[in-house]
């Protein structure tokens, strides 16, 4: 009878160890990029364009996701955005100006973007920051110059 509560206690055991290495997730772990993976929108500053499709929401034709990877210190100038979107910071410290309005979004903060408003960023920590930008859409992105390289707009605009 003994040797059955062993052989139960340790069948038990394995049981109750693999399961849990089954069910538990590994913790979630934010996207990094090469230094040349994307486009190069200014220096220090790259597009990775992530995806996008027509959406259901009324007012908009499609949505879009890209991260934008700002090196400590880079961005770009003040540009008024081409569409209204959604940022999260995914990685890094940025500083932000929205008109008259400036603050600091950090990992896992949101903020929006208006279309026609100026904003401004700025990579204010040590670390690359990672801004993803969910863009919506009232036209085919194709017809509409959102992704303009240099010093114009490309989407969330940088500085």
């Amino acid at each position: 009878m003994e040797d059955l509560d062993r052989r139960f206690a340790l069948v038990f055991g394995l049981t109750v160890a693999a399961t849990s290495a089954l069910v538990l997730p590994a913790p979630a772990t934010a996207q990094t990029y090469g230094p040349n993976e994307g486009k190069e929108l200014v220096p220090g500053v790259r597009q990775v364009d992530l995806g996008k499709r027509e959406t259901m929401i009324k007012g908009f034709k499609t949505v879009s996701m890209r991260d934008i990877v700002i090196q400590p210190g880079k961005g770009a100038p003040e540009t008024p955005m081409e569409n209204d979107m959604l940022c999260h910071i995914t990685e890094g410290e940025l500083r932000i100006k929205q008109g008259s309005k400036e603050f600091t979004v950090k990992k896992n903060d949101v903020y929006s973007c208006a279309k026609g408003e100026p904003e401004q960023a700025t990579n204010t920590g040590t670390t690359v920051a990672i801004m993803r930008v969910i863009d919506l859409m009232t036209a085919d992105p194709g017809d509409v110059a959102q992704h303009v390289v240099g010093h114009r707009a490309f989407g969330c605009a940088l500085a």
